[in-house]
């Protein structure tokens, strides 16, 4: 007998269509996945068998073959589970034959018969909105699968649960959209004394999406007015939350379905590889710069990063997006961002001029500006000097008050001034 069920495949933030299918047939007894999956593929075998095991189910005795379709897409992820254990289940005739028609399966199985949530609901449920079909989805991920709209969507919490929805013995109620957050206070430019040039600048950039550099000396304040950009920016727009959350929603980054129209601030350190800042790896995870879509990426010690990896952001300022390519497929991850950077004038921090100056400037200065290639700092439109504030600037301490001297006693002869004489008070015996 054979049963099929449709799931995804993700490529970026795009869900491509995959069809389940499982044929049980005679012969020498099997469990076997084909359709090029991965390690984590390949164990759902082990989780599907586990799980029945906690229902009190036991797998078939026969050969029992599971094909993902089209089998030269890389399948990836923990979450075709559910749909190979549904698939499974409707070749057993534990569920319906019919009943997984007009859906799409989601979920990672826990070994007691759980599902367990994964990444991607969100653009998992945009995929079934577009093939015309419902969501089944883990109970944890439906808040945010609800946020795609007129969507039928199943959020069991087990495998018991399911089953019992479709022999009609339960109903599973539409799961509502997580809440919208509006976040905490925003750090406010108001909190930086001084630097009247660089919070000007600031506010330029903030209203026109320019690019800015800041440079100067430690202690100026160049980390902290970076910190305060998001304060000044308007919220995301309907559009750009939807494409926003679809990249948090691939990472991983939202929890219980909560969206929040605060523009993204990441400030990765500089020690990041260009796997972590543009994107790659095995599986293709989103980097710094797609995270940061549609918000602030912030480099602090912008020549302490690795000239490659500094480099790798060129396209991207300049398209707006990233391609990673690999042998078997192109990745594409939005990153629409406003880059702001900081930097020391020299590696000493201090440059050539005031307190703590670079005794080797300005060569010192040359070279340790120089890893910044010059088409990078083409990209950048504003480039701001902060000096370090004077020693009057109103957020330097205070001078300590040097203490009064006593006062001197008259030298010997002489009668001390004289002055109002204290009032004697009445004498008791």
């Amino acid at each position: 007998m054979a049963a099929s069920v449709v799931t995804v495949a993700f490529e970026g933030v795009e869900a491509r269509r995959v069809d389940v299918e499982v044929q049980t047939a005679s012969g020498q007894i099997a469990f076997i996945v084909v359709g090029l999956g991965d390690k984590a593929v390949g164990e759902s075998r082990e989780r599907v068998r586990a799980a029945f095991a906690g229902l009190g189910l036991a797998l078939p005795p026969k050969r029992l073959i599971v094909n993902l379709a089209p089998a030269d897409t890389p399948k990836e992820g923990s979450h075709y589970d559910l749909p190979i254990a549904l698939c499974v289940m409707a070749a057993m005739g534990v569920v319906p034959p019919d009943a997984l028609a007009g859906w799409m399966a989601f979920g990672e199985l826990s070994l007691d018969g759980r599902i367990a949530p994964t990444a991607g609901a969100l653009p998992a449920a945009m995929a079934a909105s577009a093939h015309g079909l419902g969501l089944i989805c883990p109970e944890a991920s439906g808040p945010e699968a609800a946020w795609a709209g007129d969507v039928p969507i199943l959020a069991p919490r087990s495998l018991i649960a399911i089953i019992n929805h479709f022999r009609g013995t339960q109903v599973l109620g539409a799961p509502k959209p997580g809440p919208v957050v509006e976040g905490g206070p925003q750090p406010d430019l108001r909190d930086v004394k001084g630097q009247e040039q660089a919070k000007r600048a600031l506010e330029i950039a903030a209203a026109g999406g320019h690019n800015l550099l800041f440079t100067g000396p430690p202690g100026s304040g160049k980390s902290m007015m970076a910190q305060r950009l998001p304060g000044l920016l308007p919220p995301l727009t309907p559009a750009e939350l939807l494409e926003t959350s679809m990249i948090h929603s691939v990472a991983g980054l939202i929890a219980k379905g909560a969206l929040t129209r605060e523009r993204p601030f990441r400030a990765p350190h500089h020690s990041a590889s260009m796997a972590a800042l543009v994107g790659g790896g095995l599986r293709v995870k989103p980097g710094e710069v797609s995270l940061a879509h549609n918000g602030v990426l912030f480099l602090d010690e912008l020549p302490e990063f690795t000239p490659q990896v500094l480099d790798s952001l060129r396209q991207p300022l300049e398209t707006g997006e990233v391609m990673v390519a690999r042998a078997n497929a192109h990745v594409r991850y939005p990153a629409r961002v406003q880059l702001v950077a900081a930097q020391n004038p020299c590696r000493c921090g201090h440059g050539g001029a005031g307190r703590g100056h670079c005794g080797k400037a300005p060569r010192c200065q040359q070279t340790y500006q120089s890893r910044i290639s010059g088409p990078l700092l083409d990209r950048i439109d504003l480039q701001v000097d902060v000096p370090s504030p004077p020693p009057t600037s109103p957020f330097r301490p205070l001078p300590k008050a040097a203490s009064r001297p006593p006062p001197a006693s008259p030298p010997r002869g002489t009668s001390r001034p004289l002055g109002p004489r204290r009032p004697v008070g009445p004498i008791r015996r």
